[in-house]
């Protein structure tokens, strides 16, 4: 603010200067008494002018049909957002009301929000599952078909619960020929779905196992989330074995589910899905054995009757080999007529192909480019050196003038401070005392203009020109 003055009139009014406020001065007085006196508190309404710029820090306008606020949801408090924010969806959010002083803007600085008539899992579920349906990842020509023949199964599971127990259970009574190699992680909490995705890539990687069981057992849709963040669910599609999804109970549904191969109810009918029966296999083992008996016999008599109609249509193998060997020497008669008439055309064209490679032969050409590029280097060589010497010259001209200017600037600025120099002498204080004059000071240090500066009793230094002197002060008079 300005100093301090009493009053100032203008226009016929009277403005005290102490109300007066900068614009930024007035700004903060009111972000401070909107901090102060307006709660922390949840307001609803619809997003709009959402924009989300290069910072990380989210903007947007929360109105209604009355009015709007001005929002910011800076990147920290992002965190626990598990819906994306879009245009026109309705929320309610909890933020801290506040002034923008920059632009003088009055808004809400966010620290949670939630979707409005819905969970806040659910949303993201939802929007999740309809941004991956548009891009096809449910699509059933990307389903992958289970191997007919199971000889090992990885499975990503915990080896803690009774999800691995059950489908061992199962595989023993359906098909213990089959080999079960589990991949061992967490399957519920913030930090689960970055390690099934790092053991689904295990189970991946194992070249010995022909289908994957991602499995777990019941629980909310908390306890089951891992399985709907979408990093893991574009690992389950990116994968290229067959993956039966085996999460929860019949009623539980996730986004795996969607994106996988198969779905089973539970993780023991996965372990059903993906093996034959070892009893159906049995029964089916002795009809296949049954047909492949009559099958053989059949096969056999009829192989007998074709052995005894060849026999009696067989014909003398003497006689078949002369007609062979006439028919091979008749062919290669042909052949060598064939040979060598190709031969004479061959060399013919052989010839005049080499007549006319002569007459187009580059040498002539080459060597006459080698002359003029010698021509050329020689004549770059001269103009090198030309350029060389009158650069070098224009150089030491240049060297010569900046010398001149050096020496022209410095004696110029020298003479200048010369004369300053004396001025500087003339209005010296020193210069003043050595003509006689003195000057007094008070006690504290400071000069003493006048008789109304000082006090009868008071100690006063009076400096001369050559040295200084103390007196005590008996009696002062008026000038």
């Amino acid at each position: 603010m300005a100093a301090p003055v009493p009053f100032l009139f203008a226009s016929k009014l009277m403005f005290n200067l102490d109300e007066i406020y900068s614009v930024s001065d007035f700004l903060g007085l009111c972000r401070r008494t909107v901090e102060r006196n307006v709660p922390h508190c949840w307001v609803q309404g619809e997003i709009s002018n959402l924009s989300r710029p290069s910072s990380g820090h989210w903007y947007f306008s929360l109105k209604d049909e009355r009015g709007a606020i001005r929002c910011a949801l800076f990147r920290l408090n992002q965190r626990k957002l598990k819906f994306a924010l879009e245009n026109g969806i309705s929320v309610i959010l909890r933020g801290a009301p506040t002034v923008y002083e920059a632009r003088g803007d009055f808004q809400m600085v966010v620290q949670q929000i939630e979707p409005a008539g819905i969970g806040n899992l659910q949303l993201a579920f939802d929007q999740l599952k309809n941004k991956l349906r548009v891009e096809g990842l449910f699509d059933a020509e990307h389903k992958k078909p289970l191997p007919s023949s199971i000889n090992s199964i990885a499975v990503v599971s915990s080896a803690n619960g009774a999800v691995i127990h059950d489908i061992i259970n199962v595989l023993n009574k359906r098909y213990p020929f089959a080999k079960i190699k589990l991949y061992d992680t967490l399957v519920q909490g913030d930090g689960a779905h970055p390690k099934i995705i790092k053991a689904l890539q295990m189970a991946e990687a194992d070249k010995h196992s022909e289908i994957i069981i991602l499995a777990r057992g019941g629980g909310s849709m908390e306890d089951l989330w891992a399985f709907n963040e979408e990093s893991l669910v574009r690992a389950i599609f990116a994968c290229k074995k067959p993956i039966v999804s085996a999460i929860g109970h019949e009623t539980d549904t996730t986004i795996a589910d969607y994106v996988a191969d198969v779905r089973a109810p539970t993780p023991s009918a996965a372990a059903a899905l993906v093996t034959p029966d070892k009893t159906e296999l049995l029964n089916q083992l002795e009809k296949l054995k049954s047909n492949l008996a009559s099958a053989i016999n059949q096969t056999l008599e009829k192989n007998q009757f074709l052995l005894q109609q060849l026999q009696l249509g067989i014909i003398d193998p003497s006689q078949e080999l002369q007609r062979k060997a006439q028919r091979l020497d008749e062919a290669e008669a042909r052949l060598t007529r064939t040979i060598k008439t190709l031969k004479t055309l061959n060399q013919a064209k052989l010839k005049a192909l080499n007549t006319e490679l002569h007459q187009h032969s580059p040498a002539r050409f080459i060597t006459y480019k080698i002359e003029q590029s010698k021509l050329a280097q020689k004549r770059l060589l001269k103009a090198g050196e030309k350029c060389s010497g009158l650069f070098n010259s224009e150089l030491r001209h240049l060297n010569t003038q900046l010398h001149q200017n050096i020496a022209r600037a410095l004696s110029k600025h020298t003479s200048k401070l010369g004369n300053q120099a004396k001025a500087l002498h003339i209005l010296s204080p020193l210069s003043t005392l050595s003509r006689g004059y003195s000057i007094t000071q008070n006690e504290e240090g400071s000069i003493v203009h006048g008789e109304n500066e000082i006090n009868v009793g008071d100690v006063i230094s009076t400096t001369l020109h050559q040295g200084k002197l103390l007196s005590k002060v008996y009696d002062k008079k008026d000038s």
